[in-house]
């Protein structure tokens, strides 16, 4: 019993150090780690150049250089180097004074001596200690853990979440994403702000007098610098204070609370319809390819593709709103039967593009060689495409998933437009016109913050469909 609590205690002990010295292979952590447990560097630094004098390298290198001197090899060395500088003096026909050419074989010799002894020491398994390595080992002792737990919790914190490798792919993703987001919001900023437009010239007409245009830009911060907008800008979209519109005065983020669930909830009814219709029938068709079933699956897809959204929805209008009167011509919140049409409008293309990549995944991994293998092991056909065809193929069919979602919010303008939805795409396109600086922002960037969350959930599952990911996040 004695034995088991003596083995496990170091093993308590080298959690935060093998941790540490995981993320110090990685140069961005450094910084970050460095910052984090900066409080706490100054004394155990004042430690590391006490302890560096009694270090055994250190005398271990004297000792040796000592015994180089000596014995004549750093005097041989020194003039060997003598005669190379003489020769290539005389092969260049350069006047060197003979103290120079010491001076210079002096320095060779040294910098050949440190080599020498560098190997020789690094033979004998004896290495300088450095400052990381001594704050690393610190780490292994639990009483320098608990006294500077305090300073350095952050660091702490970063140190136990990063020890799991998905709870650090996770949090990688974020911090990317929010940096995508930042970009995002900076370059619709900057492409506004070049635009030739002149809000004030739009809202207050050709009649308005240079009083009038000053005075509106003195209101809405635009005689501000470029740097100064911009910071107004950034911090608004993350605090939620968008302000006020140029146009009606309307409160911004108000207006992208109200509009943009309804353009989430169209897009995500159709993506769900997209991948319920799609996937089976890339399936089918993969499974029996050039068949009747094949071909007429991907003819329809490529029909799907080919429909322009605004005329799909203007027919769907014609047919079923006012000739059949099934649905109602345009959305109405209170009734459901209205999303219907611009689901499925919406939802069109989208499901013939994933349909196809389902196909062609699909294809690539049932030629593979495990896949023969479990046929020939007696695997009826169903759970040989549900257990190991399907799992496989997911992967670039995940990546189209997203990329299409990503292109639904952000071109769900037209059909919001044709069914008179008032959503976030036809909102920012209403705002770009004059332009509305802050509401297009605030709706640009809302759109892109959840399609990074989309992209992160979609990260999260590749990780799930594929364990080749897993394992490379563990090696890693």
């Amino acid at each position: 019993m004695v034995t088991s609590k003596n083995y496990l205690k170091p093993k308590e002990f080298m959690f935060f150090s093998m941790v540490y010295q995981k993320l110090m292979h990685q140069k961005p952590y450094n910084i970050l780690l460095f910052l984090l447990s900066i409080l706490v560097h100054p004394f155990t630094y004042f430690i590391y150049r006490k302890k560096k004098h009694s270090n055994t390298y250190d005398q271990a290198f004297e000792l040796r250089s000592q015994y180089y001197l000596k014995n004549g090899l750093f005097a041989q060395w020194q003039q060997s180097f003598e005669q190379q500088e003489i020769a290539k003096a005389s092969f260049f026909q350069e006047a060197v004074s003979s103290s120079r050419i010491q001076q210079t074989a002096n320095e060779l010799a040294k910098k050949r001596l440190q080599q020498q002894v560098d190997h020789d020491l690094q033979n004998e398994g004896i290495q300088p200690l450095t400052y990381d390595q001594f704050f690393n080992q610190q780490l292994k002792y639990k009483y320098f853990v608990a006294l500077t737990f305090l300073p350095a919790v952050l660091f702490y914190v970063v140190l136990i979440l990063f020890a799991n490798p998905f709870l650090q792919f996770i949090i990688e993703r974020i911090l990317q994403s929010f940096i995508v987001i930042v970009g995002v919001a900076t370059l619709v900023f900057t492409i506004l702000y070049l635009s030739p437009f002149d809000p004030a010239r739009n809202l207050l007409g050709v009649e308005a007098t240079a009083e009038q245009i000053a005075n509106f830009n003195r209101i809405h911060g635009l005689d501000q610098p470029y740097l100064s907008q911009l910071w107004h800008s950034l911090s608004g979209l993350f605090t939620f204070d968008l302000g006020t519109s140029f146009a009606g005065k309307e409160d911004i983020t108000h207006s992208i609370t109200n509009k943009f669930p309804v353009t989430l909830e169209i897009a995500v009814l159709s993506l769900l319809m997209a991948i319920a219709i799609a996937i089976p029938v890339g399936i089918i068709s993969a499974v029996r390819p050039n068949s009747y079933l094949d071909y007429t699956f991907m003819f329809i897809a490529l029909i799907g593709l080919s429909i322009p959204s605004f005329w799909q929805g203007l027919i769907f209008i014609l047919t079923f709103a006012l000739k059949l009167q099934w649905f109602p011509a345009t959305y109405n919140p209170q009734n459901w039967l209205s999303l219907i049409m611009p689901v499925i409008v919406l939802g069109t293309s989208i499901t013939a593009s994933i349909a196809r990549m389902t196909r062609s995944s699909m294809l690539e991994v049932i030629h593979e060689d495990y896949i023969i293998t479990a046929k020939a092991k007696g695997l009826n056909e169903f759970k040989v495409i549900s257990k190991h065809a399907i799992r496989n193929a997911m992967i670039p069919i995940i990546t189209v998933i997203g990329l299409l979602f990503g292109g639904m919010l952000g071109g769900a303008s037209v059909t919001e437009k044709v069914f008179n939805i008032s959503g976030i795409g036809s909102y920012i396109v209403d705002k770009q016109f004059i332009p509305d600086i802050p509401a297009i922002l605030g709706g640009v960037v809302y759109i892109a913050i959840t399609i990074s969350i989309v992209n992160l959930l979609i990260d999260i599952m590749y990780a799930f469909f594929d364990p080749r990911i897993r394992s490379k996040m563990k090696k890693s």
